[in-house]
């Protein structure tokens, strides 16, 4: 069980660094809400970690120690990482979600870059759908049709993210646009980040990945609507106010360089209203077959872990890899150049 101290703790990290989830996890019963809260901390403060540190691969290393520790049943002496270990040993968390957010931030560390729209949506299934899957598990569901359905919802919030920032990350030396879209633009990764401007071919990009969000997005309701009755409205708001992104994003242009797409409280009001009418037209409307769609080959390894009844908590072989190919890298072994 998570100390109360803990909780606050969390709940105050999430409240200033993630209004977004924050303003949806109000709507979610307490049950869910609070280890969900303990949850996003915990990953947010890994993501903040290899992002914002100078020694991205270090804090990679020092992530997968506090993950082998919680794991472990002897947390780091942090409130996110005892509030993690509660959450572990409560829930029956399956190692391999958490590990696959690792080893998606190790990707970052590395600097890797992504040939194909596929590749991109690898990634976005560490970074997004993993703690997509995590929170399917808070909630006590393991169907496998209700975890690919979350999934698609990671992927999708991922994607309207990689499309708000391709400016931001670009000026940081970041290209999560796929590699062979720029390639048939005519356009080289580093001119790109060297000079990055909203041109009509990267705002084609920039529609192109928002797209295949929306197709997520929609592949996503029908997971929303088998999900607890209680958690239903709070999923349905993180949906609606990602979807919004995308959506200022649409009225500017598609052009995410020269400015960031913002949306203001009142909008997200009205998209909790949204939610809560959704929640009850899902009470009325019969499942759709939709939920039976197959998942996505990039997250099929997520609906595997998170829908057995007996988790793996063994250390996967591609976060060994990924944290092998680390270490080489740090002792000069590996190549200088970001890896497609």
């Amino acid at each position: 069980m998570i100390r109360p101290d803990d909780l606050e703790h969390c709940r105050e990290a999430i409240r200033h660094g993630s209004l977004s989830f924050h303003a949806a996890s109000k709507l979610l019963p307490a049950k869910v809400r609070d280890p969900a809260l303990a949850l996003y901390a915990f990953c947010r403060l890994a993501d903040d970690e290899v992002d914002e540190g100078e020694y991205q691969a270090g804090a990679v290393f020092r992530l997968q120690d506090r993950l082998d520790a919680a794991y472990a049943g002897k947390p780091h002496n942090a409130p996110e990482d005892r509030a993690f270990a509660a959450i572990i040993e409560d829930f029956e968390m399956p190692r391999a979600l958490p590990e696959a957010l690792l080893e998606g931030l190790a990707w970052d560390a590395a600097e890797r870059r992504y040939d194909t729209l596929s590749g991109v949506r690898d990634y976005s299934a560490r970074v997004a759908s993993a703690v997509g899957a995590m929170m399917c598990v808070l909630m006590r569901v393991r169907d496998p049709d209700a975890l690919a359905r979350a999934c698609d919802l990671g992927v999708a919030m991922q994607l309207t993210n990689i499309a708000r920032d391709v400016g931001e990350d670009a000026r940081m030396g970041r290209i999560y646009l796929p590699l062979d879209w720029l390639a048939e633009a005519g356009i080289d990764p580093m001119n790109f980040t060297r000079e990055t401007l909203p041109t009509n071919d990267v705002r084609r990009m920039v529609k192109r990945l928002l797209a295949e969000a929306d197709r997520l997005y929609l592949r996503s309701e029908a997971g929303i609507d088998v999900l607890p009755l209680q958690a239903r409205t709070g999923i349905w708001a993180a949906r609606l106010i990602y979807a919004g992104i995308g959506k200022q994003l649409r009225k500017q242009g598609f052009d995410s360089i020269s400015m960031r797409a913002r949306t203001s409280g009142a909008q997200k009001l009205g998209w909790l209203m949204q939610a809560g009418a959704r929640t009850s037209i899902s009470l009325i409307m019969p499942k759709s077959a939709v939920i039976y769609a197959k998942p996505l080959p990039e997250v099929a390894f997520l609906v595997d872990a998170a829908s057995r009844a007996k988790p793996d908590q063994k250390r996967t072989s591609s976060v060994l890899d990924i944290l092998a190919e680390l270490k080489a890298r740090e002792a000069g072994i590996g190549t200088d150049r970001p890896m497609a």
